[in-house]
């Protein structure tokens, strides 16, 4: 899953769309067709595009700033591309319209917690993923607490998928994101790393995002613009405990770790 951040202050790559010549943040349609078509002659087959930031202590945006930001997107990339366009929000009526502009996966924060959301998902016929976060963005890294972070986040998780069930969206379209470094320590997004295979137990494929966070951060002492290489190894290490989709930055080496781990499942396989 490539990342397309159409936001102004994104922790990494966000402002990179931006028009050079305006002075207030506006998307340039130009630069993102040539980053989607990048990602996807890279290997991409999901874009997910993010209109408002999440980083920790990021600002909300309003309803029409975010749909102005991510519809123009996921009509441009829908109109010239194959592949599945992802909307990365938590708003109900970014949802519904990002649908109806060609969306085929929401990718929420908040697990279809808003009023509404999770209506509008279960009256489509379009996939979500469920993160796992505690607390809210703005403030998700002021007061961090768990008893046992593994066994909450997949107590959480296990709960939201059931109440999907129920809503009427089959386990089928569902992905689940244990949502390393939302409202999580180093330590913690660590330990849900190491035992991240325990999430298989409840049979829905993991959608992992671990591409040039913090924690690639504190564990290597780089920057944001030089963390590929732990990047990298987190990513292998999440897909030999089962990961399914890799959340990425930077989609080509991102790809040659997928390719070496299905190598190696291969070879396990003809055994």
């Amino acid at each position: 899953m490539g990342i397309l951040n159409v936001t102004p202050d994104s922790f990494s790559d966000g402002a990179q769309l931006a028009r050079d010549n305006s002075a207030e943040f506006k998307v340039d349609l130009d630069k993102v067709k040539f980053r989607a078509e990048a990602m996807i002659d890279q290997g991409a087959t999901f874009l997910d595009v993010g209109g408002e930031s999440t980083r920790p202590g990021a600002a909300t945006v309003s309803l029409q700033q975010e749909l102005d930001r991510v519809l123009p997107i996921i009509e441009t990339i829908c109109s010239g591309f194959d592949v599945c366009v992802s909307v990365d929000t938590s708003k109900p009526e970014v949802m519904r319209q990002a649908i109806v502009a060609g969306a085929e996966l929401i990718n929420d924060i908040r697990a279809l917690s808003e009023e509404g959301a999770m209506e509008v998902v279960s009256n489509s016929n379009v996939a979500v993923c469920l993160m796992h976060m505690q607390g809210q963005p703005q403030t998700m890294q002021n007061s961090i607490s768990y008893s046992d972070v593994v066994d909450e986040v997949l107590a959480f998780l296990q709960a939201k998928a059931i109440s999907c069930n129920e809503a009427g969206i089959p386990q089928s379209r569902l992905l689940l994101d244990p949502g390393f470094g939302f409202g999580k320590t180093v330590e913690h997004n660590f330990r849900l790393l190491a035992e991240l295979s325990r999430f298989q137990q409840l049979e829905i494929p993991l959608l992992v995002g671990v591409s040039r966070k913090s924690m690639i951060g504190a564990a290597t002492d780089r920057p944001v613009d030089q963390r590929l290489a732990g990047s990298i190894a987190a990513t292998a290490s999440a897909l030999a405990s089962g990961a399914s989709i890799i959340r990425s930055h930077d989609v080509a080496a991102t790809m040659d770790a997928i390719r070496v781990n299905s190598a190696i499942s291969n070879a396990r396989m003809s055994k």
